[in-house]
């Protein structure tokens, strides 16, 4: 019975583990975020609605008008030849001229076509600003552990300093003890008498003053100088835990930031991963170039509006013809004993009939041509000011790119050799108490070093997706 109960505890506990380790991988997943902004975003749920709604003007457009129904009744009944009419009741159904309809269903199929591409740029935007805000999060995250690693450091500088001075105030005690008693001894074994009042006491009183002055002022400068070191340590440790504070409080405005495209509570934590690395296109240039001119939604999007204004041209040119409508006219008669011919008598007539509309004010139709044609004009030239400003986009992402590739490369080596002369540096201070001038200003320039290659890394990442952005590419459809 007991061992069936530690069987099924173990079990338990093994299940809450993989759950919990599959929950820490999901939530450490960039996809999954991604996924999150898909369904959650504002912008893109937005999007969405605005083309799940342009899809139903297809059918609105492409229908016929409404029948007309008119009745009459009369109050009288009007007599005539073969009875007395009561009522008259009119059915008419009017057409369009052929394939009007077919060129506005056209036009609003390519028009919700046009919507759904501004859905995907809204996807599309909403996965770069996640991503890119991600990465600014790794930045600062990366940018507080190499700030605390660096904090240690100058804590442990700190530690040396206090003890050499405490040493050098030691050793300043010690010397002052032995001066004192060095100064004590001629007197005690100087002959009393006449010739102990010589005027030989005075040059020896003198040569041991000086001797005692000379000692004094090294030790007395040695101890000014490690609390001046000591000082000088604290101060460069406040500015850093200032930095920290900074980055510190970044992190949380980012944060605010990246859970408002998910669109859940601003405070809610992000799950990171512990190491950034550098992400790489594998693409070249030309390939990239050419995709963002094929598939960038929002040349995509204009190119659909240009081929909807084609057929509401199309449209509006049938709108110049007659529009026939046929219907039919029942006329209700009531029997009238004194009607003239008896065989027509209450004999109910049925008329067939026809309309045509005259468009005879050809002004209107004309300016609703012109009007089409102007608008072309203008989705043309916003086509090509559109491509223009996204090869601007890209030039200014592989210009990003670049110069992320170069300073990842420079400063991983400037790092390294930092690093190196730090060692060297601390090892000299901790042996002999020197150098501390040029151990700050090395422990410095590590500490910028390691940050700019985090930026850099950033930079690369964020000019990856930046491209990807612009040539329509993401992870999720």
């Amino acid at each position: 019975m007991k061992t069936s109960i530690y069987k099924k505890l173990i079990i338990l506990t093994l299940a809450a583990l993989t759950f919990t380790i599959a929950k820490g991988q999901q939530n450490d997943s960039l996809m999954n975020y991604l996924e999150i902004a898909t369904k959650n975003n504002p912008t893109v749920l937005q999007k969405l609605a605005e083309y799940e709604a342009s899809l139903q003007k297809v059918p609105q457009v492409g229908s016929l008008p409404d029948p007309e129904l008119s009745t009459g009744i009369f109050l009288s009944p009007m007599e005539l030849v073969g009875g007395k009419q009561v009522a008259d009741i009119r059915l008419m159904q009017m057409f369009p001229w052929f394939g009007q309809l077919k060129s506005a269903k056209d036009e609003m199929s390519l028009m919700a076509k046009a919507k759904l591409e501004t859905l995907r740029d809204a996807k599309l935007q909403v996965f770069y600003d996640v991503q890119r805000t991600y990465f600014e999060l790794q930045k600062i995250d990366q940018s507080i552990r190499i700030a605390e690693e660096n904090l240690e450091i100058l804590r442990t500088v700190e530690r040396l300093s206090l003890v050499k001075f405490k040493s050098a105030a030691n050793s300043s005690v010690g010397s002052s003890a032995v001066t004192m008693s060095a100064g004590s001894s001629p007197s005690a074994t100087q002959p009393s008498g006449m010739g102990g009042m010589t005027g030989n006491s005075t040059p020896n009183s003198g040569q041991a003053n000086s001797a005692a002055g000379n000692n004094s002022t090294p030790m007395a400068s040695s101890g000014g100088s490690g609390l001046a070191d000591l000082y000088r340590v604290q101060i460069e440790i406040s500015d850093l835990e200032n930095n920290i504070s900074l980055l510190k409080n970044q992190h949380q405005t980012i944060t605010a930031r990246f859970n408002s495209y998910l669109n859940r509570k601003m405070q809610s934590p992000v799950q990171l991963a512990e190491k950034i690395s550098a992400d790489s296109l594998n693409l070249s240039m030309q390939a990239v170039s050419d995709s963002i001119l094929s598939r960038n939604p929002m040349l995509g999007m204009l190119q659909y509006e240009q081929q909807s204004l084609d057929a509401r041209k199309e449209m509006v040119t049938k709108m110049g013809y007659p529009m026939v409508g046929l219907g039919i006219n029942y006329s209700l008669i009531k029997t009238d004993p004194a009607a003239m011919a008896p065989e027509m008598n209450g004999k109910d007539m049925v008329m067939p009939m026809v309309t045509v509309t005259l468009p005879i004010y050809r002004k209107k139709y004309k300016a609703m041509q012109e009007e089409v044609k102007l608008q072309k004009t203008a989705t043309e030239q916003g086509y090509q000011a559109t491509a223009n400003a996204l090869q601007t986009e890209y030039y200014e992402a592989l210009q990003l790119y670049n110069d992320a590739r170069r300073r990842m490369k420079l400063y991983a080596d400037q790092t390294d050799l930092a690093n190196k002369s730090l060692n060297i540096l601390m090892k000299s201070f901790s042996a002999s108490g020197s150098g501390l001038t040029d151990l700050l200003r090395i422990q410095q320039q590590t500490l910028d070093y390691e940050l700019r290659s985090i930026e850099a890394i950033t930079d690369n990442n964020t000019a990856v997706v930046w491209m990807k952005r612009l040539m329509a590419h993401s992870q999720i459809q």
